[in-house]
């Protein structure tokens, strides 16, 4: 943590909103009509709100049916007996194909913690995992402090720009994790968002089972990537929500208590999408690529959020709270909602400890952003660990290309390389690998690497 005057310096903000334009990277209700965030077919249209609930399509399809849900079957063919329009009904089953049975149900592990913290009893088996937990990690405070830390105001500022933009650019190349301070976000945005998901997750389990996922829906209260009943599971519990664009926003999902929740959510969404559009234009500028060009593959600025919450565990050497990957869209932002760390990055073969400053956001690269710069910039593998006796929470809103996108090298940059580095995929393929993939470390990407490239890495 920095100190007092090292604080005050990090709480200054600076507005970012004229970093903006009102070109296709702005976001907006209307720039964009695209699907889903999580999942989104570019070939097939975006249904209306009238559109039938995934699940009833996912129980439709023979090959995804269950013991659980094949009753549903007979549900009749749109939601309340309206039947589906050939343009919802495409779109829907390809969601089902990609989606197939979302995540399996596991025990809230809130409700677990409060049971297995108070006796001497072993955690369940399926949430020990001694190995993981047990590799080396690298606490040392120089090291963590060298994570870069970007000043959004001295990127704004046209004498300081260049020399912070390049600042900017090789912490991509080399970390793919940076801070930003004097990010322009509110204090008051942060903090009642802040104060809204500390409430929400303090309420009683019952309270928040009400926004339970569903099948085949990766919007809501529980577990993503559950595939399996033998399968290794985190110690954390989830709560995601698409943002971006306005009208994939499910409003059943969407808490309403604390009876702020969905404003100070739409708030944080707001300043996160112009915060990021502002980060895109310098990457570009630093890629040297033309930025308004770039900023059109984020068209709309797609975005989902998913909100964490790590109980304490007294057993804490034996679990991990969310395991080893990288985020498969463009950029994400990570605010620390509380004063508990947790997040580690793999560098080098080793982990290392971030420590979140206060009143800064944590950013890193994803899968996308690596393919489209030819592998400049780095999707770095991440995890979060847990406290013996402390809850953590912490919130990381991703932010996708736009549906029609094509997901592969800039021509610019193969052009300037001489290669492309990683196969050009359309962004439905892109994200049917990723959910195969599950979370699978660097998997998913460097399955898009070129064989000659990968040989390269390896070599």
């Amino acid at each position: 943590m920095a100190g007092d005057s090292g604080a005050a310096d990090l709480r200054r903000r600076t507005p970012v909103t004229h970093c903006l334009t009102a070109g296709a990277g702005a976001p907006s209700s209307s720039s964009f009509a695209g699907g889903p965030f999580l999942f989104d077919p570019g070939e097939f249209p975006r249904p209306g709100p009238s559109a039938l609930l995934l699940a009833d399509v996912v129980n439709r399809l023979p090959h995804c049916r269950s013991a659980t849900t094949a009753a549903a079957a007979a549900r009749p063919a749109g939601l309340h007996g309206i039947p589906l329009h050939p343009a919802e009904k495409r779109w829907e089953i390809a969601m089902a194909h990609a989606e197939a049975g979302g995540s399996l149900p596991v025990p809230n592990v809130q409700a677990l913690a409060q049971t297995y913290n108070r006796s001497d009893e072993q955690i369940p088996e399926r949430y020990i995992r001694v190995e993981e937990a047990a590799e080396e990690v690298i606490i040392d405070h120089g090291i963590s402090s060298a994570i870069p830390i970007i000043d959004v105001s001295k990127l704004l500022d046209p004498h300081s720009s260049k020399e912070e933009c390049a600042k900017l650019g090789s912490a991509c190349k080399n970390w793919g994790f940076f801070q930003v301070i004097n990010h322009g976000v509110p204090n008051e945005v942060i903090s009642n968002f802040r104060n809204d998901i500390t409430e929400f997750f303090k309420q009683p389990l019952e309270s928040k089972k009400v926004y339970s996922m569903i099948p085949g829906n990766l919007q809501g209260y529980g577990q993503h990537f559950v595939v399996s009943e033998n399968q290794k599971l985190d110690w954390a519990d989830l709560f995601s929500l698409m943002l971006r664009p306005i009208d994939s926003r499910d409003m059943r999902f969407w808490p309403s208590h604390p009876p702020s929740f969905r404003n100070s959510i739409d708030r944080y969404s707001s300043e996160a999408a112009r915060l990021v559009s502002c980060l895109l234009k310098f990457l570009a500028i630093d890629m040297g690529v033309e930025p308004e060009s770039f900023l059109e593959i984020f068209r709309g600025q797609p975005q989902s959020m998913r909100m964490t919450y790590y109980p304490p565990c007294r057993q804490a050497d034996k679990v991990v709270g969310l395991s080893p990957h990288t985020d498969r869209m463009g950029l994400t932002l990570l605010l620390q909602v509380n004063d508990v760390q947790g997040l580690q990055i793999r560098k080098d073969g080793k982990w290392i400890t971030i420590n979140a400053l206060d009143g800064a956001f944590i950013v890193n690269i994803g899968d996308t952003l690596e393919i489209l710069s030819n592998g400049r910039y780095k999707s770095i593998e991440h995890r979060a660990m847990v406290h013996p006796t402390r809850e953590r929470m912490s919130v990381a809103v991703f932010h996708a290309v736009w549906r029609d996108a094509t997901v592969g090298p800039l021509p610019e940059l193969v052009k300037n390389d001489g290669e492309a580095r990683y196969s050009s995929v359309s962004y439905m393929d892109f994200m049917k690998r990723f959910f195969a993939a599950k979370l699978s470390g660097r998997g998913h990407v460097e399955s898009l690497k070129n064989s000659l490239s990968a040989e390269m890495d390896n070599a």
